[in-house]
C-alpha cells in the first residue's frame, strides 16, 4: 500500500466506503476498519476528512468507476475491499455481489 499516489490512496478508501454503505449502513466494525486503514495509509487531516464525509454519505457511483483503477493496485483493492466487507463477520447479500462484480471487472472477465 506504500506505494499508492495520494489520488490512488483516496481512491482505494472511496471504494471501501462505498463497501461499507452496500447494506445501506455503515455499522461500527465497519467504520473502525476504515478509520484504522486512514492511520495505516497516514492520510492527511484534508484526506481524513474526505474520508468522514465518504462514511457520512456513500461516493456517487460514478467516483469508483472501476476502471479507474491502477492494473497495478488491483489486488490491494480487492483485498481490501475483502477486508472491510468481512470485518463485521457478516458479509450480506448486496456486499458479496458488489465484490463479485468488482472482482469480474477488475480481473477483466
Amino acid at each position: 500500500m506504500k506505494t499508492l499516489s495520494r489520488d490512488d490512496r483516496l481512491l482505494l478508501l472511496k471504494f471501501v466506503c462505498a463497501f461499507a454503505w452496500a447494506d445501506l449502513e455503515v455499522n461500527t466494525k465497519e467504520r473502525s476498519f476504515v478509520h484504522a486503514l486512514v492511520k495505516r495509509l497516514q492520510l492527511d487531516a484534508e484526506e481524513k476528512a474526505l474520508v468522514e464525509g465518504w462514511l457520512e454519505f456513500p461516493p456517487k457511483p460514478e467516483e469508483v468507476d472501476p476502471n479507474k483503477v491502477p492494473a497495478r493496485h488491483r489486488k490491494v483493492f480487492l483485498d481490501t475491499a475483502r477486508d472491510l466487507i468481512s470485518a463485521d463477520g457478516i458479509v450480506d447479500e448486496a456486499e458479496a455481489e458488489n465484490f463479485a462484480l468488482l472482482e469480474d471487472l477488475l480481473s477483466g472477465h
